[in-house]
């Protein structure tokens, strides 16, 4: 493939063996396994050296919606339609346990980040945390009102995340086992949910086309980006925390950049839907995976460490296929970046930058307003329903005197 400059994510290798679609990725601590699933029933075990063979884990009766490997990369989890949870070695023998998670389908699997506990979510509408070396039940956590997507430990592991077909993130406090707040800003329903690697902030995507990232310390909207034209379906952090991985039914991965709220890459791969992606532990490298039936390895190219050498060559996006590249003049939120020709006099150029940095400026300020607009718009929503609330209180309240009164 044709790599452009040394700083774009190239694509390394791809892999096919897969017979339907994949529906999750994820690499091993040591980056030398990366684990995936797939509507055909099987979890595979691929290795990234050249010519080694992959493990193929039999043992779900339906399709494998999920999959992840625990912190120290000795265990695989996986999730599956059959409502099942299996723990496995990921070795050739391919030992697992097996037990019986949920009511439905099980959509998503995370390890704690200290290895000793793993959170489950389903379309039984319910996520529920359990002990990994017994695999013991520990509690449920049961308030949203449709299928939960995916639920998330924070890298502390002090709270839960979880996104849900009822249109709602929400935030819960494992210790109190209570919600402590719900997110209700996206118009979809919420495909996935990630915490940014500080734990201040958590990420979701919806099949509304948007990636929004609020701040879970004051629970408020900080960054809405539309750069997708089709449901986002999975999205990963880097571990530096500055850039952020999205993967959608448009078929692209978008690499966005979180330290100036725009898009950096769009790259094209995959055939059709892309359903899940995953950077590695350490971020040089992400996997994608489609409804193509391919999982694909990615070097990514560019770290924290060269972040602005990537900001100026790539102002306003780059497009990576594998075949050519080119610059679209895309933005946050699908405002579009003024280009201009270059003055053969100062005066003219320096009043030319001026112009486009007020351009940017005034695009900036009405993402903002945009945020605001939608704020102030879920909290009309909010209020008329107290309102009505209220009113029927005092209705039945009359009710209650008047039938006292007879």
């Amino acid at each position: 493939m044709a790599a452009g400059g040394a700083e774009d994510p190239s694509l390394e290798r791809h892999f096919r063996g897969h017979r339907d679609a994949i529906t999750s990725v994820d690499f091993s601590l040591n980056k030398k396994q990366l684990a995936s699933g797939s509507m055909d029933s099987c979890l595979k075990i691929w290795s990234m050296k050249p010519q080694m063979r992959a493990y193929c884990l039999v043992g779900h009766k339906d399709a494998v919606m999920c999959v992840q490997f625990s912190p120290s990369g000795h265990l695989v989890a996986s999730g599956s339609r059959d409502k099942t949870v299996c723990l496995w070695v990921p070795s050739v023998k391919g030992e697992s346990t097996v037990f019986k998670a949920h009511t439905a389908t099980v959509r998503s699997v995370h390890f704690s980040s200290d290895g000793q506990s793993l959170v489950t979510a389903s379309d039984d509408k319910t996520i529920k945390v359990w002990t990994v070396h017994r695999q013991k039940f520990l509690f449920s956590l049961s308030q949203h009102i449709n299928w939960v997507r995916c639920a998330r430990f924070s890298p502390d592991g002090r709270l839960i995340a979880s996104a849900s077909d009822d249109k709602t993130v929400k935030l819960w406090d494992k210790t109190s086992r209570e919600c402590i707040h719900s997110f209700c800003e996206h118009g979809g329903f919420a495909n996935h949910v990630e915490f940014h690697p500080s734990g201040t902030c958590i990420a979701a995507a919806g099949t509304d086309k948007t990636v929004k990232v609020w701040d879970v310390r004051m629970n408020r909207l900080l960054q809405h980006y539309q750069v997708h034209t089709a449901a986002v379906n999975s999205l990963s952090f880097h571990p530096s925390g500055n850039y952020l991985i999205t993967a959608s039914n448009d078929s692209t991965l978008k690499i966005l950049d979180l330290l100036e709220g725009r898009l950096l890459y769009t790259l094209h791969g995959h055939q059709g839907p892309a359903t899940c992606v995953a950077f590695s532990r350490t971020g040089d490298f992400f996997a994608s995976g489609g409804s193509d039936e391919q999982v694909m390895v990615w070097k990514t190219n560019f770290s924290a460490a060269d972040y602005d050498g990537v900001l100026k060559t790539h102002k306003s996006g780059a497009t990576v296929d594998g075949t050519h590249h080119r610059l679209p003049s895309e933005m946050d939120c699908g405002v579009h970046l003024k280009k201009t020709k270059s003055q053969d006099t100062g005066r003219n150029h320096e009043r030319q930058e001026e112009d486009v940095h007020l351009a940017d400026t005034l695009e900036h300020i009405i993402g903002q307003l945009d945020v605001l607009t939608q704020t102030v718009s879920i909290l009309e929503q909010r209020l008329t329903l107290t309102e009505n609330k209220l009113k029927e209180f005092l209705e039945n309240q009359q009710k209650i005197i008047q039938n006292k009164e007879n």
